[in-house]
């Protein structure tokens, strides 16, 4: 089965690069200096960043759905990312790097499944899921820290 994997556009984040740290601190943002890699997932092009670049630590709703999976959670986005990792059939290192949780939901925002995987073996779980009737989207998330990493589609 075909997927599809997407990161998060960068649009929301384009008004934030460049505030100083105490205009950042009003929204809620905190800047940051990536220091190890990997260490720091960017969630927009789905790469860890490299260090000595900035990135910004910030709350991100990222299951909108009115249901009682409504979900919010602390992601980092590389200051300046730009480019929306948008690819079928491939995962990207970030995730193949860590273990993950994989969250399939129904279209109604409903979990219907979940599962762990590390990431360098995450396709036959993709598929899995995918297949599982009713199941609309997955969502990736960091297993250790409980990030929400990237969107998964049927392609």
């Amino acid at each position: 089965m075909d997927f599809r994997i997407r990161g998060l556009s960068s649009e929301p984040f384009l008004p934030l690069y460049g505030l100083s740290d105490a205009a950042l601190a009003a929204q809620g943002v905190v800047r940051k200096m990536a220091d190890s890699f990997p260490g720091y997932p960017d969630r927009v092009e789905l790469d860890d960043v490299e260090p000595g670049k900035s990135v910004l630590l910030l709350n991100y709703a990222h299951q909108t759905a009115d249901t009682p999976y409504r979900s919010a959670y602390a992601i980092y986005v590389r200051e300046g990312a730009s480019e929306t990792y948008d690819r079928i059939n491939e995962v990207p290192p970030v995730i193949r790097r860590r273990t993950i949780a994989l969250r399939a939901f129904d279209a109604a925002g409903m979990i219907v499944n979940a599962d762990l995987c590390e990431g360098a073996a995450i396709e036959p779980l993709i598929e899995r899921l995918l297949g599982t009737p009713g199941v609309a989207y997955l969502h990736a998330h960091y297993a250790k820290f409980g990030c929400y990493s990237a969107r998964i589609e049927r392609a």
